[in-house]
């Protein structure tokens, strides 16, 4: 039930053509719904472990819209996932409906590397109901794969942990003279840094120029590579091409719980059972088909 004391400021991620029901209903969200730390939470929780990370529609070449209407009909209706720029917009308009402050950020991948990544990650600052009176902010990180369960406090050295991942904030600098945050998870008993981001407000636009450089350009490892992750409790699987493997939090860096490797014909299976991604027949066939092709040019190129 959503809280009738919600908000009314002037909607930027399109909460007002929501249909919060449906939301609600996907992502099995029951109780009262109004804009405080703990709905924040549980949003959070059951976003973030009904929607796997997946770019099947950015593999297949195809255009990523960020539009409200068509992410509840792949997202939603269609039972799909989507990557951070889609799960973020969703996210965003989901908290903007019920009545918190949704500000967009743009954050940069690190995963360990010390380079300077682009900032091609997004995320979301809230704030919630208490505060005005508390003045405590949130970071939120809905489409990562591999990222938060729980909503992190915009303070240093901050913690947070549900579902047997931990994670930590501190500050930092994402690219030299930034003033930022870096954000780490608790992998096999060490801190690993996983993005860094900066409180600079973002916009959909914004969204949109970074999505249609993530979703296209020949570089980015989404548009070339079929990349899907679905983060549980305790457990996080992950399918990289036709490589299937699964970590937990206690796994050290770098290594897996386990890995197999799978046939391309049966990845639509694998998608389905593992991840709760159904694809029709004609997509499930595109899928096999792109992965084939890239198979037999790795073969070409190795001989």
């Amino acid at each position: 039930m959503l809280d009738d004391r919600a908000n009314t400021r002037t909607p930027i991620w399109g909460g007002d053509r929501l249909d919060l029901d449906a939301y609600l209903e996907r992502v099995g969200f029951r109780g009262r719904v109004e804009p405080g730390i703990d709905t924040l939470r549980e949003l959070q929780y059951a976003h973030v472990t009904t929607f796997p990370f997946e770019n099947l529609d950015a593999f297949l070449r195809r255009p990523m819209s960020l539009d409200l209407d068509t992410l509840q009909d792949k997202m939603v209706r269609g039972r799909r996932g989507g990557y951070c720029f889609e799960q973020a917009s969703l996210f965003a308009a989901v908290l903007e409906r019920v009545g918190f402050s949704v500000t967009g950020l743009l954050g940069r991948v690190q995963k360990g590397s010390t380079a300077v990544r682009p900032p091609t990650h997004a995320m979301l600052r809230v704030e919630t109901a208490e505060s005005a009176a508390d003045g405590r902010s949130w970071l939120c990180d809905a489409g990562f794969g591999e990222g938060q369960l729980a909503p992190i406090e915009l303070a240093d050295g901050a913690t947070a942990a549900r579902g047997g991942w931990s994670y930590r904030l501190t500050r930092g600098a994402p690219v030299p003279g930034a003033d930022g945050w870096l954000f780490h998870g608790l992998r096999g008993g060490e801190w690993f840094h996983l993005h860094s981001v900066t409180l600079d407000p973002r916009v959909p636009v914004d969204y949109t120029v970074a999505n249609h450089y993530v979703s296209t350009h020949p570089r980015s490892p989404f548009s070339g590579r079929l990349w899907v992750q679905r983060l549980g409790d305790g457990l996080l699987h992950q399918l990289d091409g036709t490589t299937l493997s699964a970590f937990q939090p206690d796994t050290p860096v770098g290594e897996m719980e386990w890995t197999r490797q799978i046939a391309t014909s049966v990845v639509p299976e694998v998608l389905a059972e593992v991840f709760g991604i159904v694809l029709d027949e004609a997509d499930a066939a595109a899928v096999v088909d792109r992965l084939a092709a890239q198979q037999r040019e790795a073969a070409v190129s190795a001989a």
